[in-house]
């Protein structure tokens, strides 16, 4: 092979490469996209070291504390479902429930958030002094699940499981 041809094949190999990587490199780096999108979905504190999760489930829980029903209400949204041991309730039955419900001291821990659109899924341990319908739940903590969506008028309750036994 002449040097001048030498010279064309080794820029057009060159080329060819680049273009290869050029095409490849995009391919591969969204590969790893959807795992850099979940590990940002995961809720991190905030500067006080408290997520909007945490943030929101407190409030409800002193809500119910401090029975203030109409800031409990405004936050359950339409077609809003939980389950218990001892069954699913729908929005109507929650409510019943909430009211009839007396807390004495209690203490949320173990908080993990994650977010997905405009929805935060929170977990957490409960540790409270309960009564409903004049029975005692037992204070051992437990594992409680909510779900949010934030709409128009801030973060609506859409799902809760409370896996603490009914006697």
């Amino acid at each position: 092979m002449k040097p001048t041809n030498q010279l064309v094949a080794s820029h057009t190999v060159l080329k060819n490469r680049f273009t290869l990587i050029t095409l490849a490199l995009p391919i591969v780096l969204s590969s790893f996209l959807p795992v850099i999108c979940l590990r940002a979905q995961t809720e991190s504190p905030a500067a006080g070291g408290t997520s909007e999760g945490e943030k929101i489930e407190r409030q409800m829980w002193a809500d119910f504390k401090a029975k203030d029903w109409k800031a409990v209400e405004s936050r359950i949204a339409e077609g809003f479902q939980s389950i218990h041991p001892d069954g699913a309730r729908d929005r109507a039955g929650e409510i019943a429930l909430i009211e009839h419900l007396n807390l004495g001291v209690f203490t949320l821990s173990n908080f993990k958030s994650t977010v997905n659109g405009d929805n935060i899924v929170v977990t957490y341990m409960i540790a409270v002094q309960e009564t409903i319908d004049g029975k005692q739940l037992s204070r051992k903590p437990a594992p409680r699940l909510s779900v949010w969506k934030k709409g128009t008028h801030g973060w609506q309750w859409i799902c809760h499981a409370n896996l603490n036994p009914i006697p």
